[in-house]
C-alpha cells in the first residue's frame, strides 16, 4: 500500500506512504490515490478529503522507472478538481514536479513555513505539461513563467503569494484545524455546489486543452535530450548539456 486512508468526524485523509522513494507519482501510488478518491467521493460519511504524507517530501513528482501513463495522471488530477467534495493539500516538506500538480489541483493547499517548492522539469529535458491544467488558472502568471523556465527551489510565503498555496503557516495543523471545521459544518449539497463555481475554469482548461498537453508531454518525455536529462538524474550527474 502506498496510500494510507483514515476517518475523522467527517474528513477521511489519505496519506501519500513511500517516503522511500520520496512519494515519486508512481503508477501504482496514482491508482491506489485515484481508488481511494473514488471512495471518498462515494462515502456519505466524508465532507472533505485531506491529502498529506509522510516522510520529508510530499511527492518528488513522477517515478522515473515506473511513471503512469500522462493519461492517467492527467484523470487523477481532473478527479481531484471535479470531486464533488473538496479536497485540501496538507504539506510539510519538499515538492517537486509533478506534485506540484497534486497540490495545485486541491481546493485549499497548505503548507508549513519550511516547506519548498521546484519546477524541476527544465532540467531533465521535459516541461510542466500536464500539471499547468490546475496549475496555470491558479497561479499568478509572472511567477510561473520564472519558475517553470528556472526549476528554481521557492519557498512557502512565496507559494502562497502566487496562488500555489492558500496558506503557509508554521504550525499546519493549527492553520488547518478552522478551515476544517468549517467544512465539517457545511451542507454536502452547499459544498459539491459551491465547489462546481469555483473549479469551472480550470475544469474548462482540462477539456480544452487536455489532449494537447497529453500529447505534448509524451512527445518530450521520448525524445534524446529526456532520455539523457533522467539518465543524468538517475546517475547523480549534470547532464550534457550542463554548463
Amino acid at each position: 500500500m502506498t496510500v494510507v486512508t483514515a476517518h475523522d468526524r467527517g474528513i477521511t485523509t489519505l496519506t501519500l506512504d513511500a517516503p522511500a522513494n520520496r512519494n515519486a507519482l508512481s503508477s501504482a501510488l496514482v491508482g491506489e490515490l485515484a481508488d481511494a478518491l473514488t471512495r471518498c467521493a462515494d462515502d456519505p460519511s466524508v465532507r472533505a478529503v485531506v491529502l498529506t504524507h509522510t516522510g520529508s517530501t510530499f511527492s518528488a513528482g513522477a517515478d522515473l522507472k515506473a511513471p503512469p501513463s500522462p493519461y492517467t495522471f492527467v484523470a487523477l488530477l481532473r478527479q481531484i478538481v471535479a470531486l464533488p467534495k473538496p479536497v485540501v493539500a496538507r504539506v510539510a516538506g519538499h515538492v517537486r514536479a509533478g506534485g506540484l500538480g497534486l497540490v495545485g489541483a486541491c481546493d485549499i493547499a497548505a503548507a508549513t513555513t519550511g516547506s519548498d517548492f521546484a519546477f524541476t522539469e527544465v532540467r531533465i529535458g521535459v516541461a510542466p505539461a500536464v500539471i499547468s491544467l490546475p496549475l496555470l488558472p491558479r497561479m499568478e502568471a509572472r511567477a510561473t513563467e520564472r519558475y517553470y523556465l528556472t526549476g528554481e527551489r521557492f519557498g512557502a510565503a512565496e507559494a502562497a503569494r502566487s496562488g500555489l498555496l492558500t496558506l503557509a503557516a508554521d504550525d499546519v495543523d493549527e492553520a488547518l484545524a478552522p478551515l476544517l471545521d468549517g467544512l465539517r459544518r457545511a451542507s454536502p449539497q452547499g459544498l459539491a455546489a459551491s465547489k462546481q463555481l469555483v473549479t469551472a475554469r480550470v475544469l474548462e482548461t482540462f477539456d480544452r486543452d487536455a489532449e494537447d498537453l497529453v500529447q505534448r508531454s509524451a512527445s518530450l518525455f521520448a525524445s534524446s535530450e529526456a532520455r539523457e536529462g533522467m539518465t543524468a538524474f538517475l546517475e547523480r550527474r549534470d547532464p550534457a548539456w550542463a554548463l
